[in-house]
């Protein structure tokens, strides 16, 4: 699995000229950043602070960075409305605080590597590991997904090793960590997922298509 997922990741950044990386500093992302940087160190890690984060999150970011020299670059709303996912609903609130603002960013890159994996949800069963990706202003990007055909057993198996610190919530029984707000303990324990949004929906957003 590993060396099929570093082909993966040398073959895109051979053919890009701006790549880049998300990371919600989960495990998987924790993993992909680490097998990015042993080929380009400086890949420009984005972080989407919602402003609804677990402070475990941030606290954890804060040491990667710290810890690894990501170069990482903080994405936020132009106005975050904390408590936006009550006051009016979550797919607001994810609008506002994730696909906002990352897809903004996103335009400035040609290749978005994302530690998705097809065994999360049944939303990324199709995953391909190297796809065009359409941003709602019409342009065109590349996204790489190394991990596609990896289980959560493979990248804990790699975190532990190359001794990669994993975010302290998981010791609490998380399975799938996103905000604070919107996160509980899985609701189905064959379904990492289902402690996120209630199980009321599958995706933020960020990893839908524009049409």
């Amino acid at each position: 699995m590993n060396e099929h997922a570093l082909s993966v990741i040398e073959q895109a950044l051979a053919e890009a000229k701006t790549p880049c990386i998300t990371s919600s500093f989960q495990a998987e992302c924790v993993v992909l950043t680490h097998m990015l940087q042993q080929r380009r160190p400086d890949i420009p890690v984005l972080f989407l602070d919602t402003v609804h984060h677990f402070a475990e999150t941030y606290e954890y970011k804060d040491r990667q960075a710290g810890a690894h020299r990501l170069n990482l670059i903080t994405l936020r709303a132009a106005e975050p409305q904390p408590g936006l996912w009550q006051a009016e609903s979550t797919e607001a609130c994810c609008a506002r605080h994730k696909v906002g603002p990352l897809f903004a960013a996103l335009e400035g890159y040609d290749t978005w590597f994302t530690a998705l994996r097809r065994d999360q949800s049944p939303s990324r069963a199709n995953l391909q590991e190297a796809e065009p990706f359409r941003l709602p202003t019409g342009t065109m990007i590349r996204r790489v997904a190394p991990l596609a055909a990896w289980t959560a057993k493979d990248v804990w198996q790699y975190a532990k090793a190359h001794g990669l610190d994993l975010m302290p919530l998981y010791d609490k029984g998380y399975t799938s960590i996103g905000c604070e707000p919107c996160t509980s303990l899985p609701l189905d324990p064959s379904n990492p997922r289902s402690g996120r949004w209630q199980g009321q929906k599958l995706e933020c957003g960020i990893h839908i298509q524009a049409k």
